[in-house]
């Protein structure tokens, strides 16, 4: 079974089609397959990306933990120096 196919045309400059046709050429393969190559690439995480979002996630909960950890300190800072300011007086 023959694979359907469309042709797309792209209006580009020409330092841009030269840069594409380097790329492809770098790759060995056809500017078209270049470019679905980096279409598909981009629409799938590789598993960098995906320890990238779950270290963002991790840093997020760590940081909200510790802002609530500081607001109690400083709480608790406020309330000693009022004790302290109260037994001056």
């Amino acid at each position: 079974m023959v694979a359907k196919t469309e042709r797309v045309t792209i209006l580009t400059t020409p330092n841009f089609k030269s840069y594409l046709a380097s790329q492809a050429q770098s790759l060995g393969v056809s500017v078209s397959e270049l470019i679905r190559m980096r279409c598909i690439e981009d629409n799938q995480p590789d598993s960098d990306e995906i320890l990238l979002k779950e270290l963002i996630s991790q840093s997020k909960e760590a940081i909200k933990k510790a802002n609530l950890s500081l607001d109690k300190g400083l709480s608790d800072i406020s309330g000693t120096l009022a004790y302290l300011k109260s037994k001056r007086a």
